[in-house]
């Protein structure tokens, strides 16, 4: 990356996180993805029950292994069978530390996230006593509007490739209710957009932890 355009970047990542702390989030930006996997560690006690959400963002910052190591008490959601996982769901919620990404993340200090099953939002929101995002820089758009276009233009359409389902923007890369409303979208049984969660100003200072990084990561 070119210096110019790599201080450019820091900079953005220095002004979102001084947003997100004035939310009262407490928020650190890191220049790879080794110095995240770092700080998470540093955040997490040894022998805490910790969970995550689905993320593509913390297996490639190596995360999940981190959870895996049995240094914690993991709630692994891929070692629950179908009937099993409503109960880890609910687990979840008592949860020392609930560990995820972003959807997007606003300039203006704020997260914005689109769930299927409301799992992954209603944890961010409400429950575990900590919980840790780590997201790239890719996910950092200026508004609310362009955080909801990328969802339907990025986040959806990939993630819909990913659990294989069978929605309109898996066929065709873009939201069926792109041109539409936040909530308007396909019919499908298997659509992933259900519930949408804009998280600002934080009722519990640092309960949510951000860590930004320079680097592109998840969709």
């Amino acid at each position: 990356m070119n210096e110019f355009v790599q201080a450019h970047l820091y900079q953005k990542l220095e002004r979102v996180s001084d947003a997100l702390c004035m939310n009262r989030m407490d928020a650190h930006w890191v220049k790879t993805k080794e110095e995240a996997l770092a700080m998470v560690r540093s955040m997490l006690p040894k022998g805490a029950v910790v969970a995550s959400g689905g993320s593509e963002t913390l297996k490639e910052c190596g995360i999940m292994e981190l959870l895996r190591s049995g240094d914690y008490q993991y709630l692994d959601r891929e070692q629950c069978t179908p009937e099993e996982i409503g109960d880890l769901y609910r687990k979840v919620f008592s949860a020392d530390v609930f560990l995820c990404s972003s959807n997007a993340i606003i300039e203006n200090g704020a997260l914005y996230n689109v769930d299927g099953n409301a799992n992954r939002v209603a944890a961010l929101t409400f429950g575990p006593k900590s919980v840790i995002v780590v997201a790239g820089a890719n996910k950092i758009v200026p508004t609310l509007a362009a955080a909801i276009e990328r969802v339907k233009r990025v986040a959806a359409p990939v993630n819909t490739m990913r659990l294989s389902q069978e929605t309109p923007c898996a066929r065709c890369g873009v939201c069926a209710g792109i041109n539409g409303e936040m909530h308007e979208g396909c019919h499908s049984e298997q659509r992933i957009c259900c519930s949408y969660v804009v998280n600002a100003w934080q009722r519990i200072p640092n309960r949510i932890k951000v860590i930004l990084v320079a680097e592109d990561l998840g969709y």
